[in-house]
């Protein structure tokens, strides 16, 4: 069941009527049907592997109250590893296993010796890398003394199966979520308002810009050895745009959803093409997943408390792992090492923390610095964005090298049925809508709300894409 799909635009008002008027008696009837929402949700993309979810939820659970009852450290590790343990031992089976086999292999058959490697013939179980992580980081904060362990089962496995984000994220923290649902939640018309808008945004920028982009990103990667320079360029260019308009396009329709429902979840994106260097860009870019990869990675390693050589040695590590986890390929692992590298000049020169400020913009030599300082950075991203986009980096770096020495910059018509020429203009009215909203969660609510939504409407109608592209891209990791 996609967000862009009739029936999540069934499923969505029903479970919204009864919610606020046939279970809002009290906070446990409200959850009840969450869950019971949820998990028909998760169902309905492959009903066997929601068994795995309730065994993950009630792993965790279990575990957490016997972390915090244990009465030796020797217990408490016990049930920890355990955990964390089993958890990451189904995601590496699930995600991570096919690859090392292969691998594997590959490195046997380049020494010569034959191997054939033993692969298992299963598919990735939708949102296991997202509601695993949910369930150890509530493991580990138990296990730190920074929580305590939720005692009420339903409570808890609302917090790990919430629909809106179960299978893409936000990556959430039972420090933030566990409060809201232990109350009972009173109807705003006001959250619901601003819920909405968010929806409309997450649509536009899903099914209008996403999706549009979709195609030509997919015929010019496809087809890269035929394309000359301009096209490969704004091939990365198109993908930079699909990849932000399906991912935050989900989180803004996930926590739009979730307002409805008067729930607030962590904010995933903050216009992080605007960015002014790669630091600001990691804080502005699927941020929930960058603050866990912090504070469960990158400070327990030491953080930046060491000499440089360990701060040098953990950004690598976050950022390989970072890319790792987004899939089992090494086009992930060397996207994430390009974007360590990227970061190396700021960690090195102490300015990775120069860009905290919102960006202001006025008429004198500094503006135009930091116009060229955000084009900049999306460049240097966009040429990440073909190692994360490419079969193979052997494909990634030809991509790259043909776009260098082709030299030729004429426009080539690509014949998928869609507009071309417009679709720049498209991009270009979509990227001044969002620089003149940069300050805003999205640009719909406040003044003239109603014009704004009934104008993202006609252009979900007019300008979307309903057929081809459905799916978000990051439901496979």
């Amino acid at each position: 069941m996609f967000f862009n799909s009739i029936a999540f635009a069934i499923f969505l008002p029903i479970v919204f009527f009864l919610y606020w008027f046939v279970f809002n008696k009290n906070k446990s009837t409200q959850n009840a049907l969450l869950i019971v929402a949820s998990y028909y949700f998760y169902s309905c993309w492959d009903w066997r592997f929601l068994f795995l979810l309730v065994f993950s939820t009630f792993l965790d659970y279990y575990t957490g109250i016997q972390i915090e009852k244990g009465k030796s450290e020797k217990s408490r590790k016990f049930w920890f590893w355990l955990s964390i343990l089993v958890n990451l031992g189904f995601l590496g089976l699930f995600k991570y296993y096919n690859f090392f086999a292969s691998s594997f292999s590959e490195l046997l058959n380049s020494v010569g010796i034959k191997a054939t490697p033993i692969l298992l013939n299963v598919i990735l179980p939708v949102g296991i890398s997202f509601y695993t992580f949910h369930g150890l980081s509530y493991v580990i904060d138990i296990y730190f003394k920074r929580i305590k362990a939720e005692y009420n089962f339903v409570d808890y496995s609302l917090f790990v199966s919430y629909f809106p984000l179960l299978v893409a994220g936000p990556i959430e923290r039972a420090t933030h979520l566990l409060p809201q649902v232990k109350v009972k939640r009173e109807f705003n018309f006001q959250t619901a308002k601003e819920g909405v808008c968010q929806i409309i945004w997450g649509l536009v920028k899903k099914v209008v810009i996403a999706d549009t982009c979709a195609p030509y990103a997919n015929a010019i990667f496809d087809n890269y050895t035929s394309m000359n320079s301009f096209s490969l360029i704004m091939g990365a260019v198109y993908f930079a745009f699909q990849i932000y308009g399906d991912f935050s396009g989900y989180s803004d329709i996930a926590l739009g959803v979730s307002k409805l429902f008067g729930l607030d979840l962590l904010r995933n994106f903050n216009y992080p093409y605007f960015s002014r260097d790669i630091a600001e860009f990691w804080r502005r870019w699927h941020i929930s997943l960058s603050s866990w990869f912090r504070d469960y990675l990158y400070i327990p390693l030491g953080g930046s408390k060491g000499g440089l050589w360990m701060k040098i040695r953990n950004t690598f590590i976050i950022f390989i792992v970072s890319g790792f986890w987004h899939g089992a390929n090494w086009t992930y692992i060397a996207w994430g090492f390009i974007n360590a590298v990227y970061f190396l000049p700021l960690l090195l020169t102490k300015s990775n923390r120069n860009n905290i400020e919102d960006i202001v913009l006025k008429r004198n030599f500094d503006s135009v610095k930091v116009l060229l300082s955000i084009f900049s950075t999306f460049l240097i991203t966009c040429v990440a964005w073909v190692f994360f986009r490419a079969k193979t980096i052997s494909d990634a770096f030809l991509y790259l090298k043909r776009v260098l020495v082709n030299r030729d910059f004429s426009f080539q018509y690509l014949d998928n049925e869609r507009y071309s020429y417009e679709l720049l203009l498209l991009i270009g009215l979509f990227v001044l809508i969002e620089w003149n909203n940069r300050n805003k969660i999205e640009p719909l609510s406040g003044k003239w709300s109603m014009l704004k939504v009934a104008l993202a409407i006609l252009a979900i109608m007019a300008l979307g894409t309903f057929s081809d592209y459905k799916e978000f891209i990051y439901f496979q990791f």
